[in-house]
């Protein structure tokens, strides 16, 4: 029965023309999303400038306070984070394959960014572990995956 099914849909579905337009469906999102990251990557570029400035430029001039230069630090970082994701998607568009090396580093620099605007004061120190667990495993799955790569080559 099911090779009788096959049949009849078989002549009524093109997989060639079904592939084709996944193929094309998946790399519009992709463009999509890739335009997208560079419009928040710009309006956060352009933020960050303006922070930094009213920062320098406020009384008693060039000091930057403690909470003020963590807030600057946390945005360049989110800057940094979504460039990278940016070129990660640029990457899968190119090769339609996902580097895992780049994924690590993101998930890396997005976590350290937590911990550079966190305040440690009033953290529980159970979440700072989970925080330094968390570096950790990031770290070794990194080494992994770039050993692996090593030796493919």
């Amino acid at each position: 029965m099911v090779d009788t099914l096959a049949v009849i849909v078989s002549p009524v579905i093109n997989m060639e023309r079904v592939e084709r337009i996944y193929h094309y469906f998946k790399t519009g999102v992709t463009i999509a999303l890739l335009i997208g990251m560079g419009v928040v990557v710009a309006a956060s570029t352009v933020e960050l400038g303006y922070q930094l400035m009213n920062d320098l430029l406020k009384p008693p001039g060039l000091l930057i306070d403690l909470s003020e230069l963590y807030d600057t630090f946390g945005l360049f970082l989110l800057v940094l984070i979504a460039i990278e994701l940016m070129g990660s998607v640029y990457i899968y568009l190119k090769d339609e394959s996902l580097h895992l090396e780049i994924m690590f580093l993101v998930a890396i620099t997005a976590v350290t960014r937590k911990i550079v605007v966190l305040d440690s004061g009033e953290t529980d120190a159970l979440y700072l572990m989970g925080l330094a667990l968390l570096i950790a495993a990031l770290s070794w799955g990194y080494i992994a995956v770039v050993r692996a790569h090593k030796k493919e080559n």
